[in-house]
């Protein structure tokens, strides 16, 4: 059976924190993508590296599907 997608609201907003095989990061866009909904999401950054920062580390591009939302944040109304 497959599951209808309702496209007209994401599942998540921008700013909140989730979870995905890999990591953890903070939704900063999203948009309707073949069907689904993609979240540009930045990674939370480990631990300082000797030589410092610029900025973040990475950011990556995830369907709704390989997204949980973390623990301690509310449901978006």
């Amino acid at each position: 059976m497959n599951a209808v997608l309702d496209l007209t609201r994401p599942k998540f907003c921008k700013g909140q924190k989730v979870e995905f095989i890999g990591g953890l990061g903070t939704i900063i866009q999203y948009c309707p993508n073949s069907g689904y909904w993609s979240y540009l999401i930045e990674m939370e950054m480990g631990s300082d590296p000797e030589m410092g920062r610029i900025g973040y580390e990475t950011a990556i591009l995830l369907f709704e599907t390989d997204i949980i939302l973390r623990q301690d944040e509310p449901v978006a109304a």
